[in-house]
Parts: C-alpha cells; structure tokens; sequence
C-alpha cells in the first residue's frame, strides 16, 4: 500500500525466464497481498499457440491483457493491493494495464539473454526456448517517464523482492534505475 492509503498493484514484468513468477509470489507473499499469475489467464488458444513454437501477436494479447486489467481494476476498486506476473513487454500492454487505475506500478526483471536461455531450457512451461529471441524482440524497456523499477537479476530473487518492498511503499515516482540489493 502507499504512503497515501491507496491500493497498489505492482505487475512485475519481463521476458519469459526472467522470474516473474517466482518473484511476483514472493512478493505477494510479504506484502501479504492478493496475487495473479497472470498466465492463468491465456485463454486455451494462446498456450497451444505458444506450446507450438509459435509467438503471439496483438490480436492474441488484448483480450488477455483486458482480463488481467479486469482482475486489477476490481482489487483497485475494493482497496486491495495486488502483485501481478505479467510479461506486459511493450509500452501499449503496459498503457493498456494502467488503465486499471492510478495503482498500477511496474517492476521491471532484467535478466542476461544468456541466464534467460538457461533458465527455459531448465524449466517445465508452455512456452519454449525457442521463443526467447521473439519476446527479447518484442521487449520496450520501460521509458523513464513511466516510472517503472528496474531490478536487475544478479543478486536474486530475494535481494529482487526485497528492492520492490522498498521501492512499492513509497508514495513518491519510481527511480528510472535500480538493481536490487544496492
């Protein structure tokens, strides 16, 4: 919750690999908020397509995008912050996020395409390694006027939820930059 007494939804975002979920739970988990794998809600079609090889495009994205904004909106409306994993990779995923309402925060994975590789190919998931480079390409890092987080991966997930803590109860804008554990 922020300094001012309102909801807040963190989405913690990045390519597949990057530990959205493993940090998005833990983090719920400490705040003691709801959480939403935001996977749980593709619909049938998209995890066929993406199981197959296959990347997905826009058309894919907005209903999916509209149900987890849904989700969001409602806990905003209710006074209910909430952690959300979501890939939210371009900037209009994102727009179209924020308009569950003024809450929504971003948290920003960077993780090395290197790590990112290992981990999918170590992992059970629809979606294959072989779409790594397809979601990089897909990547918008978060511009500086969106006040997003960045935590860089390298000192863990721990060090990763830790940084978001801090940085989810202040009321003020986010930093542009920031790794996690400094």
């Amino acid at each position: 919750m922020r300094q001012d007494g309102q909801a807040t939804i963190v989405v913690v975002m990045g390519v597949s690999g990057s530990g959205k979920t493993t940090v998005a739970m833990r983090l719920a988990q400490a705040l003691g908020w709801d959480f939403l794998e935001g996977d749980s809600l593709h619909p049938p079609a998209n995890i066929a397509k993406m199981s197959a090889g296959h990347p997905l495009d826009d058309d894919d994205r907005w209903p999916w995008l509209d149900a987890i904004a849904d989700w969001m909106a409602q806990r905003l409306r209710d006074g209910r912050s909430g952690v959300v994993a979501c890939s939210a990779l371009r900037r209009v995923y994102r727009d179209r996020l924020r308009q569950a309402g003024s809450g929504v925060r971003f948290a920003y994975l960077h993780v090395a395409r290197d790590e990112l590789a290992r981990r999918m190919r170590e992992r059970q998931h629809f979606m294959p390694p072989s779409l790594l480079d397809s979601q990089l390409a897909t990547l918008e890092v978060p511009g500086a006027d969106e006040g997003a987080l960045r935590v860089d991966d390298e000192h863990g997930p721990d060090a990763a939820v830790a940084a978001i803590v801090d940085w989810a109860g202040q009321g003020v804008p986010a930093p542009r930059d920031a790794a996690a554990g400094e």
